[in-house]
């Protein structure tokens, strides 16, 4: 079965650029996003498998227009939404508190 994540082989995206000195990281949230997708990966919470389907159930436009960590923070929320690990309301309340950390 092909998702719109089996990118392989297909045309019409156009080359691949390469940044010159790319960084690891190009915003400090997506290092963060790391450190999180390790310690909940190394602590056990879910695994590969699980990871990859849960970024393989991104609704198509966002996977698409999506950035590489993008794709995993959608994933970790997913899945530590179901695990139970934590609630909608409380992720809700967590986005609402970064936001208002970037509004001047």
């Amino acid at each position: 079965m092909s998702g719109v994540h089996d990118l392989a082989g297909r045309p019409g995206f156009g080359p691949v650029v390469r940044e010159a000195a790319e960084p690891v990281f190009h915003e400090e949230w997506e290092r963060r996003m790391f450190a999180l997708m390790v310690a909940t990966f190394a602590g056990g919470e879910f695994n590969l498998d699980e990871f990859r389907y849960a970024i393989e159930r991104m609704e198509p436009k966002e996977y698409l227009e999506g950035s590489y960590y993008e794709h995993w923070l959608f994933a970790v929320e997913q899945l530590l939404i179901e695990k139970g690990l934590i609630s909608e309301a409380e992720l809700r309340v967590m986005r609402e508190r970064i936001e208002k950390r970037k509004s001047p």
